[in-house]
């Protein structure tokens, strides 16, 4: 018998040459969207995503409720991890889990899977054609947004006019919870992203495209979920802040 058949190391070199796919979901107090939507997502990445060495990292961002009890639950399924993370903060947890992740494409998405996942494949698919950083874009030309509240709508393109006015930004949707990016890229930017909250997307972008790097934008179908608990008038006053410091201390100046 021939251990060694020439099948074996064709099937090793195809597990091999599988590019990494991190997908994080960061989280804090969302046990029912975890139980319900994390099963969903990781058939889909099963499905549709095989030709990649992916996997789920749950970011919990000092969760209270029983968060813990039901990872412990979707661990099971394999292919998902758990980091727990304090303080809170979405912008830490990301590029905490994000640096110290070994895959070589590196996403997010929000729990609630606002935005669309079939649309997913195209976020990886314009990593693939040589883009740095591909965005889901509820703004853009081709986007559709179901169920979002009219002041939402109106300060979401007022604050896509302003940050594109401020920096001569060229997409239109910084803070759309639904992004991929190259890990080479991601270990020269993040270091000078400085806020640790929702202004996170913002700084990482406007750091980038100042600093060369390619950006595509995709227009994605989005439904707003109207149990978010993001509080939008403390969110819209952290941007503008944001904005302002960034605009002063010109962080991209320091990757030129």
């Amino acid at each position: 018998m021939e251990l060694f058949h020439p099948l074996y190391y064709m099937l090793d070199f195809a597990c091999m040459a599988k590019k990494g796919l991190g997908v994080v979901v960061p989280v804090y107090n969302e046990e029912v969207d975890l139980a319900r939507n994390i099963p969903p997502l990781h058939s889909f990445l099963q499905n549709k995503m095989g030709d990649f060495d992916w996997e789920i990292v749950i970011a919990d961002n000092a969760s209270t409720d029983k968060t813990p009890i039901v990872v412990g639950d979707l661990l099971k399924l394999g292919r998902v991890k758990y980091v727990r993370l304090e303080p809170k903060g979405r912008g830490r947890a990301l590029k905490k889990v994000w640096l110290g992740s070994g895959k070589e494409y590196l996403a997010y998405m929000d729990i609630d899977l606002s935005g669309d996942i079939s649309f997913f494949p195209r976020l990886i698919e314009k990593l693939e054609e040589g883009n740095d950083i591909a965005i889901g874009s509820r703004l853009a030309r081709g986007a559709k947004v179901i169920n979002r509240p009219r002041v939402r709508e109106i300060m979401s393109r007022g604050y896509s006019l302003l940050f594109r006015t401020v920096f001569g930004i060229k997409f239109y949707d910084a803070q759309c919870g639904f992004k991929a990016i190259k890990k080479s890229a991601a270990l020269k930017i993040l270091p000078a992203v400085l806020d640790t909250g929702w202004f996170f997307d913002t700084e990482l972008l406007v750091i980038a495209q100042k600093s060369g790097y390619k950006i595509a934008e995709v227009p994605i179908v989005w439904k707003d979920d109207p149990s978010s608990t993001v509080k939008v008038a403390k969110t819209a006053w952290g941007d503008l802040r944001g904005i302002w410091r960034i605009f002063w201390s010109k962080p991209w100046q320091r990757l030129i």
